[in-house]
């Protein structure tokens, strides 16, 4: 077996573990090779951007990982209260920094959840209680979900400059 293949007979927990990576990594490759303007452009009549997108997934990982399954607030986590916000582009805001609070912000979630168990659950502000299996789930579908998004906006901005 090619070791580029999945593992597609790992156990339930590597399996979790690795779509989530790979979603991971189609959210990141979204801004790879793309100027800070070509990032930024809004293509759509939402805020949805590809920079917004990264940044937005940091913000979902952090809503699930750091603030539902360790039970701190989105305050001490330092995430906004309005999804909208995440989306939010500052002038600061960079594909460097983004990526980087990305990276970083998963490295986090992973460590979280490392320390659970699959049934082990969290409670979510609308939800109730729900379990790492579940926010695994949840996560995963959410980063394809915008990875799709992207793709799409990205073939635009792409066939724009070669255009």
């Amino acid at each position: 077996m090619s070791s580029d293949l999945p593992d597609t007979t790992a156990p339930e927990r590597k399996t979790l573990v690795d779509l989530l990576a790979d979603n991971r990594a189609e959210i990141l490759g979204l801004l790879d090779g793309l100027t800070e303007e070509e990032a930024r452009r809004s293509l759509v009549p939402s805020l949805t951007t590809l920079l917004g997108l990264v940044k937005h997934a940091a913000f979902a990982e952090q809503v699930w990982f750091h603030v539902t399954l360790t039970g701190r607030t989105r305050a001490e986590v330092g995430v906004p209260s309005d999804i909208d916000d995440s989306f939010r582009l500052a002038p600061d805001d960079t594909i460097a920094s983004i990526s980087d609070n990305f990276r970083r912000v998963c490295q986090e979630s992973d460590r979280v959840a490392f320390d659970h168990d699959l049934d082990d659950t969290g409670t979510h502000h609308r939800f109730g209680p729900v379990s790492l299996r579940w926010m695994y789930v949840h996560m995963i579908e959410e980063l394809a979900r915008h990875a799709g998004h992207g793709d799409i906006l990205r073939e635009q901005v792409v066939a724009a400059r070669e255009g």
